[in-house]
């Protein structure tokens, strides 16, 4: 009997709180709109684009896999 545990990526689970988060933020404002609260439907859109940056900025940086020459 063999027993695997899955591995998890940590950086793919961040970015998927990510984007859930900014998808929360886009939906909050949506409500906030129909609702007439413009302005804070504007702040829930900005909020919900700063989650958007931070999935897409998730994992490893590019400057981090160059090495240098010796």
């Amino acid at each position: 009997m063999t027993l695997t545990l899955s591995r998890t990526n940590p950086a793919s689970d961040q970015r998927e709180i990510h984007v859930k988060a900014a998808l929360d933020f886009f939906e909050q404002a949506r409500q906030q709109a129909v609702s007439g609260m413009i302005s804070e439907a504007g702040s829930s859109i900005l909020k919900g684009l700063a989650q958007e940056r931070r999935a897409k900025a998730t994992g490893p940086q590019v400057l981090q896999l160059i090495k240098p020459r010796s």
